[in-house]
């Protein structure tokens, strides 16, 4: 399939929805954005991409919902999430561990594209064993699979411009049918801040990066 195409067609509701996030603590959570965004500002910022996250997992069809948190919760968790604790070890081992922890067909996100839409998480399986989405930055926002095997994702290079690359060829190479999803913008820099609120003008994310802008702290 092209990036940017969905099917319509399978069973929808039958997949495990997961999201990968840290806590959004000052100091701990996007970092890359001090300066000129201060550490809490950066956490503020990182909260509201977490509930645009969620909200979008929330309405998109699922069989369950799974936060695979680094930390504890907080009052942005809204009901009607499992919540498991990731394991210890760099991102690979983290996402293979996640995947480990779910049974049936499965897709995993992160937290850092707020710009999410629902109809973006609602895959379907019939001809298909994998989904992905790359990311602008060379990474990949999304990794979907029929049957979860923790093995696709351990020892590949994370963080690097080919990392999703890397796990591409991966999943092509292991004879899996691969489906695309569009590529979307992470948030890692303040350039990417104002880009995605500007793709995303009515998210949470959005208006936190406003009141930023104009001198309100980010607080609603």
């Amino acid at each position: 399939m092209k990036a940017g195409e969905t099917r319509a067609i399978g069973d929808r509701t039958g997949t495990t929805l997961l999201v990968i996030a840290k806590e959004p603590v000052p100091g701990r959570v996007k970092t890359r954005l001090v300066p000129p965004y201060t550490f809490e500002q950066a956490a503020l910022l990182a909260e509201a991409a977490l509930s645009d996250t969620l909200a979008a997992v929330l309405a998109a069809p699922a069989r369950r919902r799974v936060l695979v948190l680094d930390g504890g919760v907080g009052p942005w968790l809204p009901e009607g999430f499992e919540v498991i604790q990731q394991c210890e070890g760099g991102l690979d081992e983290r996402l293979a561990s996640a995947f480990g922890s779910v049974g049936g067909p499965s897709l995993l996100i992160g937290m850092d594209t707020p710009q999410v839409a629902p109809e973006l998480l609602a895959v379907g399986w019939d001809g298909v064993d994998a989904w992905f989405g790359l990311a602008l930055d060379g990474g990949f926002w999304a990794l979907g699979l029929r049957e979860p095997d923790p093995e696709l994702l351990r020892g590949i290079p994370v963080s690097t411009p080919g990392t999703g690359a890397a796990q591409l060829l991966r999943l092509r190479e292991a004879g899996l049918r691969v489906a695309e999803l569009p590529v979307l913008r992470d948030v890692d820099t303040a350039e990417d801040v104002v880009a995605v609120a500007a793709l995303a003008p009515l998210t949470r994310f959005a208006a936190c990066a406003g009141r930023i802008a104009a001198g309100r702290g980010g607080h609603p």
